[in-house]
């Protein structure tokens, strides 16, 4: 682009350009007009598209084997027992001292 017509386009931007408003908004809004807008997908197809994705994503995922999720189960099998024992435990020693309390007052 020559000299004389970055002056020529500079000079039609500042007349174009409304008082009060800088040239870089004065472009942007004229960016935004002259942009097509771009359709939404319907429903059912984005709904595809998100089973499609999904699966997908579930490929990259790294199942565990039989025998890890075998063992993953003990595990937690073994650490509710032990929690459920706690807390009977607990609960037998705070009943305890509560029926305590009340004989030792009269009220039980």
């Amino acid at each position: 682009m020559s000299e004389n017509e970055k002056l020529s386009k500079a000079a039609e931007e500042e007349i174009v350009q409304a008082p009060g408003k800088p040239a870089k908004v004065e472009k942007a809004e004229k960016a935004k007009k002259d942009k097509p807008k771009e359709k939404k997908p319907g429903f059912f197809a984005r709904i595809a598209k998100w089973f499609r994705e999904m699966k997908s994503e579930l490929k990259k995922v790294q199942w565990p084997t039989a025998k890890q999720t075998i063992n993953n189960v003990v595990i937690v099998i073994v650490c509710v027992i032990v929690v459920g024992v706690c807390i009977w435990i607990f609960d037998a020693i705070a009943g305890g001292i509560v029926d305590a309390l009340l004989n030792l007052f009269g009220k039980g």
